[in-house]
């Protein structure tokens, strides 16, 4: 085992997820999702010394924090923004932890929102390297690359279309018992999945996240500080993370994705194996992205995720408890507040407050985040109890 950083969650907050929004900023998504996330922690503003925010927020491209920080009347002494793409919710909370133990603060609120407007522009020009070794080619966009990670995986092991929809079936049937997951009344079966009409070969529809507008806040402390919390603190208990490329291109052998970095680095600070754990809360912007995840874990072996599926349930009351919220297939994701709900629904699950969904005794859980094209990882888990 290896030193982690200390904290707990003692407070969260999130917005149900709504397929466009109509005249609203992703500023004032922002201080909503941080009123709740105070709310539930029995905090005020006042208690917050520490910021953590996502990167364009919408409404500022430079100064973030500051932005951030002013709408809400904050004044920490410790702030900044993480830029992980989808692995950004995850990778606040380690970061968060470790700002309390380097003596920088003591309360931080870490917040991701967007706005999802019909016809909204791009945020940023998009000037990074895969204008020039990918686009020219074909490769534009997350569906191409995520296609193209898909096809090598079905190529080198065998697995097969059935495979992966059996992924998103699980997230949409979970997504059932969450009244709050943007899907929450539209089930699937598996052959909807598979029929359903492919963007990019061999990616279906319904294996795609559907974006949507949101946000989500969750509060960090320090464990001392956890002991006095209006709620049950939730303690980290390992963290892990790992980036190795940007572009698909540039992406290392299937079988050295970041993944299997940071997964296991994680869980050898906890001192636990993929065993132990009672919930999974993957990142899931498509279903290849959480198959190569549960090879990671060590549940199965490399490229048989497909026979793993296929003999296991990963309902809250089956034997492998996955994303019970719904998943982002499920939920939805509100851009990079998409990866909080993992965390959230983590933190729910630990309290045992997932009513309807609830997992027995749960005490152990791994929330993961992944952003760019399958590049940039991050890996907690969290626990119950601070022992």
């Amino acid at each position: 085992m290896v030193k982690r950083p200390k904290g707990a969650i003692i407070g969260i907050g999130e917005l149900q997820p709504v397929r466009y929004s109509e005249e609203k900023t992703t500023l004032s998504f922002i201080a909503e999702s941080v009123q709740l996330a105070l709310q539930d922690a029995g905090l005020s503003k006042e208690d917050i010394d520490g910021l953590l925010v996502g990167p364009q927020v919408g409404e500022t491209p430079q100064h973030v924090p500051a932005t951030v920080a002013e709408y809400l009347g904050l004044e920490p002494s410790m702030s900044n923004t993480v830029d992980l793409g989808g692995a950004t919710g995850a990778g606040m909370i380690w970061r968060a932890a470790a700002a309390i133990e380097a003596g920088m603060c003591e309360t931080v609120v870490c917040v991701l929102a967007n706005k999802n407007e019909r016809g909204n522009p791009p945020r940023s020009p998009n000037r990074n390297p895969i204008r020039e070794f990918d686009v020219p080619f074909g490769a534009s966009g997350a569906n191409t690359s995520y296609a193209l990670l898909k096809r090598l995986h079905m190529e080198n092991y065998g697995s097969t279309q059935e495979d992966f929809a059996r992924i998103a079936y699980w997230a949409r049937k979970n997504a059932r018992k969450n009244p709050k997951a943007i899907f929450h009344d539209k089930p699937v079966e598996l052959e909807d999945i598979l029929q359903s009409p492919i963007i990019s070969d061999p990616l279906h529809l319904l294996e795609i996240v559907m974006p949507c507008a949101g946000g989500a806040a969750v509060i960090v402390t320090s464990e001392e500080k956890a002991e006095k919390a209006k709620q049950k603190p939730v303690y980290l208990k390992g963290a892990g993370e790992k980036i190795t490329h940007r572009a698909v291109s540039q992406a290392p052998a299937v079988d050295r994705h970041p993944f299997s970095y940071s997964i296991p680095y994680a869980l050898n600070q906890a001192g636990l194996t993929g065993k132990d754990l009672d919930l999974l809360s993957l990142y899931d912007c498509y279903t290849s992205v959480v198959a190569v995840q549960l090879e990671s874990l060590g549940i199965c072996e490399l490229g048989q995720f497909g026979s793993f599926v296929r003999s296991h349930t990963f309902s809250h009351d089956g034997d492998y408890p996955l994303n019970t919220h719904g998943g982002q297939l499920g939920f939805g994701q509100a851009d990079l507040a998409g990866g909080m709900s993992h965390v959230i629904e983590a933190v729910t699950q630990l309290r045992g407050e997932a009513v309807g969904r609830q997992i027995p005794e749960a005490k152990h859980a791994l929330v993961t985040g992944n952003g760019a094209t399958l590049s940039e990882t991050t890996a907690l888990v969290l626990g119950g109890t601070s022992s």
